[in-house]
């Protein structure tokens, strides 16, 4: 159920991506290599292929949110919920904890503790995202939604996807279905990585380049733009 949220007249808002901006990795990218690893994806080492394929393509600013989506969603596609709970929780235990970094945590409590609304905003999956908000204490996250239907994940996508202007179009819904808007903010940050984020880096009014990419980097240079970084290294980052 949608619920109006009461806000302080100072309230500020604070999104923040989340592979390669709040974790060194990208879990989306990470999952498909577990599942693939774990032998729940088929033919391995296609798997494994189309999922490098697709992040060089993310990191070249060349990959759709369709195409994205047919590969992961299609990862989730015909197995039973409880099998896929079971594999996140190793997933979880094994690479997404270990990953979680005392510096990335130190920002999201610093906004929590300021009593600003916290939100990830992820272009990687809910069934994916889900548990890993929890475990930064973040309440609230707009992933791409996939479809359950009849007790299985069909493989397909619902609604807007989270990427690229896309976030500008599932925050602004977000926030309508809880009675706000951009405009009752005293100030509004959006934490990202990627040259794929920049129509809501562009949209916020303190936008921060989070462990920027060459391409992000020199936008942020340019413009003025706070710099962050978090991370010595990206673990699986392309380019």
């Amino acid at each position: 159920m949608n619920t109006t949220l009461s806000l302080a007249p100072d309230s500020r808002l604070a999104l923040f991506d989340l592979d390669h901006t709040l974790l060194p990795l990208d879990s989306d990218y990470q999952w498909a290599d577990f599942l693939a690893g774990s032998g729940h994806a088929g033919d391995p080492a296609e798997a494994r292929r189309r999922n490098d394929e697709l992040m060089d393509r993310y990191n070249q600013g060349n990959l759709t949110a369709a195409e994205s989506a047919e590969f992961m969603l299609g990862l989730l596609a015909g197995h039973r919920p409880s099998d896929l709970a079971a594999w996140h929780e190793t997933f979880m235990r094994d690479i997404i904890r270990p990953a979680i970094q005392p510096q990335a945590l130190a920002l999201v409590e610093s906004h929590l503790a300021a009593g600003d609304l916290c939100l990830i905003v992820t272009a990687t999956n809910t069934f994916v995202t889900e548990p890993i908000a929890r475990a930064f204490g973040i309440p609230h996250l707009i992933g791409a939604t996939p479809e359950y239907r009849n007790g299985r994940y069909t493989g397909r996508l619902l609604g807007t996807p989270s990427f690229r202007e896309g976030k500008i179009v599932r925050v602004e819904q977000w926030l309508a279905s809880h009675g706000l808007s951009f405009g009752q903010f005293e100030k509004t940050f959006f934490y990202s990585d990627s040259i794929n984020d920049l129509p809501l880096l562009e949209r916020v009014s303190d936008p921060v380049a989070a462990n920027p990419s060459p391409a992000l980097r020199t936008i942020a240079h340019e413009r003025g733009w706070r710099i962050l970084d978090l991370f010595d290294h990206h673990e699986d980052q392309k380019s």
